[in-house]
């Protein structure tokens, strides 16, 4: 008979699966209590969650919110970030985690929007720049033949008046 504590876990973490857009599984194994507040900190700071779960808690969680393949992530020790905006962020956050700290921690294999991926594609999305750099580099590159084109359209007109502006200036120095 479950307690009403596992029973309150599962409604928790079953609400926060379903709402994130993705989930990374890391074996936390290696990390001391210190090493984990600290983690759990810097996750906080860019808007994402790390949840250390037992394994039983949170493959019922995860049948609960209807995400199946998150069951093949759960193995051994597992702590989850979960991310609920940018998935790009979660991924950075916790890369960029690893490499500041040093820390003994392995990432497993991640869940994005339902699909599992693998712990080399959880890296590779970190390297991916975010949203917002993403948007800037697309709209500067729908505006550069815009200004191309404005610049062609204007070269002649620019290059009369210059033509114009040194006609007056010899006409005002011969008087």
């Amino acid at each position: 008979m479950p307690t009403e504590a596992k029973i309150q876990a599962v409604t928790e973490l079953a609400e926060k699966l379903s709402r994130a857009s993705i989930a990374i599984a890391t074996d936390f194994s290696g990390l001391s209590v210190n090493e984990i507040t600290s983690l759990r900190r810097y996750l906080r700071s860019a808007g994402v969650e790390y949840k250390v779960v037992k394994n039983r808690i949170a493959s019922i969680a995860a049948e609960k919110a209807g995400l199946e393949a998150f069951k093949e992530i759960l193995e051994g020790a597992s702590g989850i970030v979960i991310g609920y905006d940018e998935p790009v962020a979660a991924a950075k956050a916790v890369n960029e985690f690893l490499k500041e700290s040093n820390a003994e921690m392995k990432i497993r294999k991640g869940i994005l929007d339902g699909l599992l991926i693998s712990e080399s594609q959880v890296t590779a999305l970190a390297a991916l720049p975010g949203k917002d750099q993403l948007i800037s580099k697309l709209l500067g590159q729908m505006n550069a033949p815009i200004s191309g084109l404005v610049n062609v359209l204007s070269g002649p007109t620019r290059s009369l008046a210059i033509v114009l502006q040194r006609r007056a200036e010899q006409l005002g120095a011969s008087n």
